[in-house]
């Protein structure tokens, strides 16, 4: 096996504002190899990913389905490049950002199925290499603001822990054996994250909808939670576990805040003579539908549709930013989203009033079909991407990190990436696809295998009689026709095709590499189902 690779180390530690302005000196880079890039200077990157933003929330993908506005959005989409079979790694949220931020499948981790639970430890092993620690080895500057979700190493023990993780929707007051075990261990550092996965600066709340309810800065929370949660927010469609929060503390300032800050920091990077690298995984329009006033009834459907139009206009904020620091010409600008939209937000409601999350797609979040993990996929990168583009090739947010290394004009090792391609021969205006296969799972674990138009579920239809599902999604999109009966040949190839790419320990060409983990394979028995993981994560 080849050696761990170095994530590059967090940078001497500094707190707020400061700390970014004087955060210019990094690592010196690897030197580059053949394929050195051609452009003038290596483009800043923002990454902005929304949270449980549905393929037909956007009208430059649902022209006739969609009602909500999303004009900053869809003129991204118009300056760049506009995916339309782009997908996550899963219908839900943890293992979908294991995958953007690392290039490797998350069912090669611990992670077979669900999310990483509250308090739960870090799901990116310390040595593993990131799109951040890649940057970070190139000479920029990096940072994570947002909703992080992937573990930290909480300093809680083990005898307090059920003071942290064990607290009543319907609790009062936080007695005082809950107040001395938070101060004592929200007065220490918190390690396992951001900073420590190829991150300089780290500002969010972690997961808005669980404790501990206070915003972390680097690795320490700001204030300290002494506090439950109010039970006025919770349920409904806000906060979702009760916890420890600061006196308080309230959930529409979140968004708010995240657009600040990642404001500041395009401003104050911009200034530097370094790239900057913005990952920027916002809160919404996940819940809690804490919709600012502004924006509250603005829609005229429904709350998630008011959220909908707030996220459209933090991104518009972002890229104002980028506009008036001088720096859009020079920066690649990729917006996604995690999964689907949730099906508990009022869908219902919404189709009713004529706006279909998904679009046409079959599913929502959680979901193995394409409504839980086909998502919005835009790229603009003034020069290099043609504007107003449209490509409709197979892609996948694993292949940041290895379209990133071809625009850097690297290699990645052998032990990192493993799933990823890069995206840079479409993203210049070409046609041929750039991954044979891609792997998107329910929140179940249930896996869904593409082999180009062809998709394979690997779950029984019993309504079918079939152990698996396959479908054509160049003629069904809707994956309406399960043609498994009819196509057992092509089952038997496909199931195999996957198992190779399960015991190679990779999908794209290089030397085999281990699995953490022995993986689960399905379909499985009755008896080995799994109970669904929480949605409202």
């Amino acid at each position: 096996m080849s050696p761990p690779t170095p994530t590059g180390g967090p940078l001497p530690r500094r707190t707020g504002l400061a700390r970014l302005a004087a955060a210019v000196l990094l690592l010196a880079g690897p030197a580059t190899d053949a394929r050195a890039a051609t452009w003038p200077r290596k483009p800043n990157l923002v990454l902005i990913l929304a949270d449980d933003l549905g393929y037909g929330d956007l009208q430059c993908y649902n022209p006739q389905r969609g009602r909500i506005p999303t004009p900053n959005l869809d003129r991204l989409a118009a300056q760049g490049l506009r995916f339309t079979d782009g997908h996550s790694a899963s219908g839900v949220c943890s293992p979908s950002r294991y995958t953007l931020l690392t290039g490797r499948y998350p069912w090669r981790t611990r992670l077979q199925a669900g999310i990483v639970g509250v308090f739960g430890a870090p799901l990116i092993a310390p040595d593993r290499l990131t799109v951040a620690s890649l940057a970070r080895q190139h000479g920029y500057r990096t940072a994570a603001i947002g909703k992080w979700h992937l573990g930290w190493d909480w300093p809680i023990p083990a005898a307090q822990a059920p003071l942290f993780r064990a607290i009543p929707k319907g609790a009062a007051a936080a007695t005082e054996a809950h107040r001395t075990a938070w101060r004592e261990v929200f007065a220490r550092a918190i390690p396992g994250g951001p900073t420590t996965r190829g991150f300089d600066l780290y500002f969010g709340t972690d997961v808005p909808n669980w404790p501990p309810y206070c915003f972390i800065e680097n690795e320490r929370t700001v204030g300290i939670p002494a506090e439950l949660l109010p039970g006025h927010l919770l349920g409904n469609n806000q906060a979702s576990v009760a916890g420890p929060a600061l006196p308080n503390w309230s959930l529409e300032p979140i968004l708010p805040a995240l657009r600040d800050r990642a404001v500041q920091f395009i401003s104050l990077a911009a200034r530097q003579p370094e790239p900057f690298l913005l990952y920027l995984p916002l809160t919404s329009p996940h819940t809690p539908l804490a919709v600012n006033a502004e924006w509250r009834g603005r829609s005229g459907l429904n709350a998630y549709a008011d959220l909908v139009m707030e996220t459209d206009a933090i991104v518009g904020r972002v890229l104002e930013a980028l506009d008036q620091s001088g720096v859009a010409k020079d920066t690649l600008v990729l917006f996604t989203s995690d999964n689907g939209c949730a099906a508990y937000i009022g869908v219902p409601e919404l189709e009713r009033q004529g706006h279909f999350p998904s679009g046409t797609l079959r599913g929502y979040k959680t979901s193995v079909y394409e409504g839980g993990h086909r998502v919005p996929f835009l790229v603009r990168w003034p020069g290099v991407v043609p504007p107003g583009t449209v490509c409709d090739q197979l892609v996948h947010q694993a292949d940041v990190i290895a379209t990133l290394a071809e625009i850097l004009g690297t290699t990645l090792p052998a032990h990192a990436g493993e799933d990823s391609f890069s995206l840079l021969p479409l993203l210049r205006g070409g046609t041929a696809p750039v991954r044979p296969t891609a792997v998107s799972c329910a929140g179940t674990g249930v896996p869904g295998f593409r082999e180009g138009p062809w998709k394979l579920v690997l779950a029984a239809d019993p309504g079918a009689g079939t152990e698996v599902e396959l479908y054509d999604l160049a003629a069904d999109p809707g994956e309406t026709r399960n043609l498994a009966a009819a196509q057992p040949a092509r089952v038997a190839a496909m199931r195999a095709a996957f198992e190779e790419i399960i015991i190679r320990g990779r999908s794209n060409p290089g030397p085999v590499q281990p699995n953490d983990v022995e993986v689960r394979r399905h379909p499985q028995p009755v008896a080995g189902k799994r109970k669904a993981p929480r949605v409202n994560d």
